[in-house]
């Protein structure tokens, strides 16, 4: 039995690598749908689907989580909602190129929680470091990656 192409769900907020996920979703024919908060200018192309949530901070996010099923990919940086996609049977990978899966997003949620706890305790001012060159090329290449074992388990 065949299964059908996979989808590329984005986390497009604050989602540094939008041009860089679609052009891998172009390479492939895979369908491309950004998930964001509030309109915003992204690429134009047929792949490509916008959806405008409004219901709240984590409304994108419930979108996303609702949506996305075995074999997709989410493209989010944004561990719970890695952790609910992992839970669907999706591929996730980080705008840094960091993949997410079943083996580090426990380790992962606890990462988070220990940095918030840090910073309400004033103990860390909680920086995020800037996105850079070699960010945007790890994202390429894990998106790749994620695309071709996506393919591979069809």
């Amino acid at each position: 039995m065949s299964h059908p192409l996979p989808t590329l769900y984005i986390d497009a907020d604050a989602c540094p690598v939008k041009e860089e996920a679609l052009r891998v979703a172009e390479r492939h024919g895979l369908a491309i749908h950004f998930v964001s908060n509030a309109h915003m200018r992204l690429p134009e192309s047929p792949l490509v689907s916008r959806v405008v949530v409004t219901d709240g901070p984590d409304a994108a996010d419930d979108w996303i989580a609702t949506h996305i099923g075995e074999g997709d990919i989410a493209v989010t940086a944004d561990i719970p909602l890695a952790a609910r996609c992992l839970k669907n049977g999706a591929r996730v990978v980080s705008p840094t190129g960091k993949p997410f899966n079943e083996t580090n997003i426990g380790t992962a949620l606890a990462m988070r929680d220990l940095s918030r706890h840090l910073r309400e305790t004033g103990e860390s001012k909680g920086y995020n470091a800037a996105f850079t060159r070699a960010d945007r090329s790890r994202f390429l290449q894990a998106l790749e990656a994620a695309v071709q074992a996506a393919l591979r388990n069809r």
